[in-house]
């Protein structure tokens, strides 16, 4: 997954909800609270997960073992898509119509190549 994102001239608001979104994310996910991590994937992220893990959603986010992240590092926004930095994972998002969605999660940066994710959408 390729995703140039600026922060530039991003309103304040939607980089704080962006923030938020990704934060409640991780916090379900720290609390094992996973009907609300799956509630904050992105509809296309949730359906590949099932697929790929022939569960319902709970059940497969748990066995995922996506790692704890920790604190927000920063946030660059472009458009509608966001690039959550947090201490130890690397999170994309989309803003959908009913706030910002997690679109991949557990991602890494790999040199000269797009950030490889252990969970994300087609």
């Amino acid at each position: 997954m390729v995703v140039a994102l600026c922060g530039c001239g991003a309103p304040a608001p939607r980089l704080d909800a962006a923030r938020q979104a990704g934060a409640a994310f991780e916090q379900a996910l720290a609390a094992t609270d996973y009907p609300r991590a799956c509630a904050l994937l992105a509809p296309q992220t949730r359906r590949q997960l099932e697929a790929d893990e022939s569960k319902p959603c709970g059940p497969a986010l748990q066995g995922h073992e996506l790692p704890t992240a920790g604190d927000v590092q920063s946030t660059q926004l472009y458009g509608r898509q966001a690039l959550l930095r947090l201490s130890d994972d690397t999170l994309f998002l989309s803003q959908f119509d009913d706030g910002w969605k997690v679109v991949a999660a557990g991602c890494t940066p790999e040199a000269d190549k797009p950030y490889r994710c252990s969970l994300k959408g087609d």
